[in-house]
């Protein structure tokens, strides 16, 4: 029997999701789901959950149990996964509204912009936490990371904790490669792709189908109405730099500095509903006030849980480290020279081939140099924030602000300042550690 800890099993979709996948799998279908959370009433649900999934799909030597004490949790433990949310819906409605104030237009913000850099401040240490506990009490465990913003959460938690086995996912790799498929109306079985750069932000360098290359095609599909109407910015970005990028055109948005600039701009590039860059749509998103009447009617089986196995990559990553079928996924990994143009030690998102040896990522090589570009000036933001994560250096995260595309076409340094001082003063029961160390209204030199 294989022993798999949950950390975060409270979520809505995130535990039962991944248990529904998992199970799907002979080598895992008898497996012990340990389920973590801090808050009791929402672990209570996911157990309830996860007991109507065995019992729907007839597993039946599956067990689970349920627990607040995630050191407890990861004893014998064979893998973990998590998936943390630090502060909920009031941080997250902070690091929107006040960078707002400022001029700074964020939808999602988790990934790189003010919002990421604060939920890098406050997620990193109890996921260094975590990721400490488990090398001392089940060292031989791999940890599956979910939780973002996933590039400076694996830097940060493979720079602290070297010795870990770790991987960070994401499902934008799949659900882009589906979509471009779809468009070109071929099977994706039948395509071969490369792709790879930095979470959120890799690229499609290959695309091609009985060796034929279909880029070509890519590129003059970005230019139709019909597409760009839907999916606004990365068909921009095709359009002018050639190559399709993953992750959503309304989060794409935030990345950079030419999509957001005024109201004119975020209405031309953020067309196709609240996923493509609707202001503060991930306030929408977390502000779920009926979580309760949700998790129970999956509970009761109301709203059922697909059993079927879906395109995450989890449950093909533990099958294939318990021996079962090899995979290839697209991890979030240490930057080990796998993409020679792009600073070793980052954080880097490449092909992974997995089997009962372990996660072994594959080298790529350099990245066409104007997309290599594109990912370094994220690089540098992510490598300040997981420093003043590490450090608990306020200038860092001052100077990770200033640097961050967004914020910086829209800000001069004085206001970068202000709106740092305000969303850490904002966000202080959240950030223990940076409780004795506050920024000053101009630098100390």
């Amino acid at each position: 029997m294989k022993k798999i800890t949950i950390i975060g099993a409270g979520s809505l979709v995130f535990s039962s999701r991944l248990t529904a996948d998992i199970l799907t799998y002979d080598k895992l279908k008898d497996a012990h789901f340990a389920l973590v959370d801090i808050d009791k009433e929402r672990l209570a649900y996911a157990g309830k959950i996860i007991k109507r999934i065995f019992k729907e799909g007839n597993y039946k030597n599956a067990t689970y149990s349920v627990t607040t004490d995630h050191r407890k949790a990861l004893e014998n433990a064979d893998y973990v996964i998590t998936s943390i949310l630090v502060g909920g819906y009031d941080a997250i409605k902070k690091e929107i509204d006040i960078p707002m104030k400022y001029g700074v237009d964020q939808c999602i913000g988790d990934t790189l912009t003010p919002g990421g850099i604060m939920r890098c401040l406050r997620t990193l240490p109890p996921l260094v936490e975590i990721a400490k506990a488990i090398v001392e009490i089940c060292p031989n465990a791999f940890l599956l990371n979910y939780t973002n913003p996933m590039s400076m959460l694996s830097w940060g938690i493979y720079k602290a904790v070297p010795e870990i086995k770790y991987v960070g996912l994401c499902h934008s790799v799949q659900g882009t490669s589906h979509e471009w498929a779809a468009r070109l109306g071929v099977k994706i079985e039948d395509v071969n792709f490369e792709c790879a750069g930095i979470n959120h932000q890799a690229w499609f360098t290959k695309f091609e189908k009985d060796g034929v290359d279909l880029l070509p095609k890519i590129r003059k599909l970005a230019l139709k109405k019909e597409i760009r109407d839907k999916d606004t910015s990365r068909m921009e970005m095709v359009k002018y730099f050639g190559f399709p990028v993953t992750e959503s055109s309304g989060h794409n948005t935030e990345y950079h500095p030419w999509f957001r600039k005024s109201k004119k701009h975020v209405k031309r590039f953020c067309k196709g509903g609240s996923w493509n860059g609707v202001h503060g749509f991930i306030k929408e998103l977390y502000c779920r006030r009926d979580w309760k009447k949700t998790m129970k009617k999956m509970a009761d089986w109301e709203t059922p849980v697909d059993l079927n196995r879906s395109l995450e990559y989890g449950s093909r990553i533990l099958n294939a480290l318990a021996g079962g079928e090899p995979a290839i996924i697209h991890g979030n990994v240490r930057n080990d020279s796998l993409i020679d143009n792009l600073p070793d030690g980052c954080c880097v998102e490449v092909p992974c081939y997995i089997d009962k040896n372990g996660i072994q990522p594959i080298k790529v090589g350099d990245l066409p140099t104007h997309l290599a570009a594109i990912n370094a000036r994220q690089v540098i933001v992510q490598q300040l924030a997981v420093e003043a994560a590490l450090e608990t250096d306020p200038e860092k995260v001052f100077q990770a602000m200033a640097m961050d595309p967004l914020t910086s076409m829209k800000c001069t340094l004085d206001e970068i300042r202000e709106m740092t001082i305000e969303l850490m003063q904002a966000h202080k029961k959240y950030l223990p550690l940076f409780k004795d160390k506050k920024l000053s209204k101009k630098p100390v030199l």
